[in-house]
């Protein structure tokens, strides 16, 4: 196991996409564990979806702040605003977690995805660049001293080798938005190796649980299937997905918070993690357990006619049949793994949905 090199008490933490599913989860754990810790969010809180449920999300976070968390209603693409951020408050960890999500949505509205992934990430970076000019490092601040930020199982696109590691070439997306991932993995070592920026790239693989995002498969499906609509199962239920509970992606990103990468043998200060379950589950398997489980929580009827409401349809652009993640390098350097099954996650998801929803 890697030895951590930065503790997070009386630290400053920049978490961009705050009001995010992930963001907002990560946000919480922070506070919650580190009683002196100083966390500014920004989140643009745009409409792609439900902006009723990241402020619900802000709600619980507040519940743990006692005033340690403010937030930044702006996006990462407005460049002014990251600067001024960076000057003020001075983040010794950045988290970027602000990214337009969505594999298909990528095909209707690319524009969102350059601005947000790619000049969002551009000013993030060149604000870390930043930091470290000398009018900046004064009063004890040395400038960020780990740049963490999301990637995405979705850089593996047509790859054939399973189950997908670090170590694999990623040169095949399917999708602008995987695109977009790779970029910011490419754009990171760039500035590693030119400014000195420790940056770790955390590839997390369809992460579900409690709060979110509605435009994800389990959330979708569970809309549909309260309004009594049919749900569209691709590639006629031959896909499989490596379905990560949300806890368990925050605590990945908890302990990679910690750790600062060393420079390699190339001069540079980079990593990347796969952080998946390292368990494939067939679709069709997985609506079944969801049925099931937002039945018992009492979302669905208990005579609810699932057969009736499923329909398979072929593969949709920008898909891939399966996601599997090799999480080796992760369990080796911090002992770590999710562990999460699915219908624990489910059950947890349908609970909240119940609570939600009414």
């Amino acid at each position: 196991m890697l030895t951590k090199n930065i503790d997070l008490e009386n630290k400053r933490v920049l978490v961009t996409g705050a009001a995010g599913f992930i963001g907002s989860g990560l946000t919480t754990q922070l506070l919650t564990r580190y009683k002196n810790i100083t966390i500014l969010g920004i989140d643009n809180m745009n409409d792609y979806y439900d902006v009723g449920i990241k402020e619900d999300r802000l709600k619980r976070i507040d519940q743990v702040s006692e005033g340690r968390f403010s937030l930044i209603r702006d996006s990462i693409a407005n460049r002014d605003t990251v600067d001024k951020i960076f000057r003020d408050f001075r983040p010794d960890v950045v988290v970027n977690l602000a990214a337009q999500a969505g594999v298909r949505y990528s095909i209707e509205n690319p524009d969102a995805y350059i601005e947000s992934n790619m000049l969002g990430f551009y000013n993030i970076l060149e604000a870390c660049r930043h930091s470290y000019d000398e009018e900046n490092r004064k009063d004890g601040y040395n400038g960020v001293l780990h740049l963490v930020y999301a990637s995405s199982s979705s850089v593996y696109g047509s790859n054939k080798k399973i189950p997908y590691s670090v170590e694999d070439k990623v040169d095949n997306p399917v999708s602008l938005y995987a695109a977009t991932k790779k970029s910011n993995e490419l754009f990171a070592h760039a500035y590693s190796k030119l400014y000195g920026i420790p940056s770790t790239g955390l590839r997390f693989f369809t992460v579900y649980g409690p709060a979110g995002r509605p435009d994800m498969a389990y959330f979708g499906f569970t809309n549909k299937l309260v309004k009594g609509e049919t749900i569209r199962i691709f590639n006629f239920g031959n896909c499989k997905r490596d379905f990560t509970y949300v806890d368990d992606i925050v605590e990945g990103v908890i302990n990679v918070m910690q750790k600062s990468p060393d420079e390699n043998e190339n001069g540079v200060k980079y990593n990347v993690y796969n952080i998946g379950n390292n368990d494939p589950v067939n679709l069709l398997d997985f609506v079944d357990i969801l049925q099931q489980e937002l039945i018992a929580a009492g979302v669905l009827p208990q005579d609810y006619d699932f057969e009736a409401h499923k329909e398979l349809v072929p593969m949709q652009p920008g898909d891939v049949e399966i996601t599997y993640a090799d999480v080796t390098a992760l369990q080796q350097d911090f002992g770590f793994k999710p562990a999460t099954d699915l219908r624990s996650g489910l059950k947890r998801f349908a609970a909240w949905y119940k609570e939600y929803y009414g």
